[in-house]
């Protein structure tokens, strides 16, 4: 367990090899200037997804007139943060993640307005799998009733990969709560913590990477 007060990364590497939904655009960078040749500086620019690795969803993204990601609240993505798992052998149970499959006691109820659900059906970033937990659209409403105003996933979606009506999204857009995708939360211990996952002000855009980090409280 993390020692109070210590930082914890959970974002994966981003590199050329970490995986992107099928036919989204993953990274490239071309180097312009490099000191190692010559140049008096490095100098490189970079083209991808910005669904990519761990990421904030912008209400755009899955509702026509949603906010876009500079117009998200930044309070939403700063602040006190509660981590919790799904049961082992849930992903038997269904394809989505209700309240009943949460490794918690039967009386729980969310305790911060920040929750981030570690399913871990997607284990590794670099190596694109389709079989990953998504949510059930009937629990965004049961959060979002307990208080919770955002919603972090390990996987890359908070829908199944082959969903065309996405309800999921559709409820998160509903009841006006964030969604953050593709965490890496393998070695995060359940409990409460200050979650610092600031998306960037991309002016118009669907998304933002996000560098997200956890401290011990």
């Amino acid at each position: 367990m993390a020692a109070k007060g210590a930082i914890i990364d959970i974002s994966p590497r981003v590199s050329t090899r970490l995986a992107v939904f099928p036919g989204d655009v993953p990274l490239s960078r071309e180097v312009m200037f490099d000191m190692k040749r010559g140049d008096a500086l490095t100098l490189s620019a970079l083209k991808a997804t910005v669904h990519l690795g761990s990421h904030a969803d912008a209400p755009s993204h899955y509702s026509r007139d949603g906010r876009t990601i500079e117009q998200q609240p930044l309070e939403l993505y700063w602040g006190r943060c509660e981590v919790v798992g799904v049961r082992r052998g849930a992903e038997s149970a269904s394809q989505r993640v209700a309240r009943e499959h949460l490794d918690v006691p039967t009386t729980w109820a969310p305790s911060s307005p920040r929750l981030l659900i570690a399913t871990g059906s997607y284990p590794n970033p670099d190596s694109w799998n389709a079989d990953f937990l998504a949510l059930e659209p009937a629990f965004v409403d049961w959060l979002a009733d307990a208080g919770v105003r955002l919603v972090g996933i390990d996987t890359p979606s908070v829908d199944c990969p082959d969903s065309k009506d996405l309800p999921a999204h559709a409820r998160f857009a509903a009841r006006d709560v964030a969604i953050i995708e593709g965490l890496v939360l393998t070695h995060v211990e359940p409990g409460h913590y200050e979650l610092v996952a600031l998306p960037l002000a991309l002016e118009g855009f669907d998304a933002s990477p996000i560098r997200a980090a956890l401290r011990r409280c």
